[in-house]
């Protein structure tokens, strides 16, 4: 069977599977949880394993990295700098259904998440800090400072 002709009887059936697959396989290679579409599955969803969010921006004195870690507690984020890559873990749980409350959609992610860095040639490693506030975790990774110019005085003998 060609592939013309295994794309013209599935296409009877459901002429968007083939467009839905692909969707379904750059979402779990992009880490985002793909949207199950089709008449059949109205805005059902498939909640995959989520990857927080990252900016990360330079200026003259240091990096810094800012990921969103909503609802995580400071105690729930590790970070951990080893041999030239900074990475972010955690996990953010699923809260417990309690008696007597329907969910009518969860859209959100859950579960661990780790997120890793190649550090720049000129960022020091060794003097990361951290804060976390309103749900951002913001990672300072100073840079090197520079080697200053030293000037050597030559003596005529």
């Amino acid at each position: 069977m060609s592939d013309l002709t295994r794309w013209k009887s599935s296409a009877r059936l459901n002429p968007w599977k083939e467009l839905e697959d692909m969707e379904k396989r750059l979402s779990t290679i992009f880490g985002r949880a793909p949207i199950a579409g089709g008449a059949e599955k109205k805005e059902a969803m498939s909640v995959a394993e989520w990857s927080p969010l990252v900016d990360i921006t330079e200026d003259e004195k240091e990096y810094l990295v800012k990921a969103e870690l909503p609802e995580l507690k400071k105690e729930e984020i590790t970070i951990n700098v080893h041999d030239d890559v900074l990475s972010i873990s955690g996990e953010r749980k699923y809260e417990q259904e309690e008696k007597g409350k329907k969910y009518h959609r969860v859209e959100r992610a859950y579960g661990s998440f780790m997120r890793s860095f190649t550090l720049p040639e000129n960022a020091d490693g060794s003097k990361v800090t951290a804060e976390y506030k309103d749900g951002v975790l913001h990672i300072h990774l100073p840079k090197l400072e520079k080697a200053k110019p030293k000037t050597i005085e030559v003596k005529v003998s």
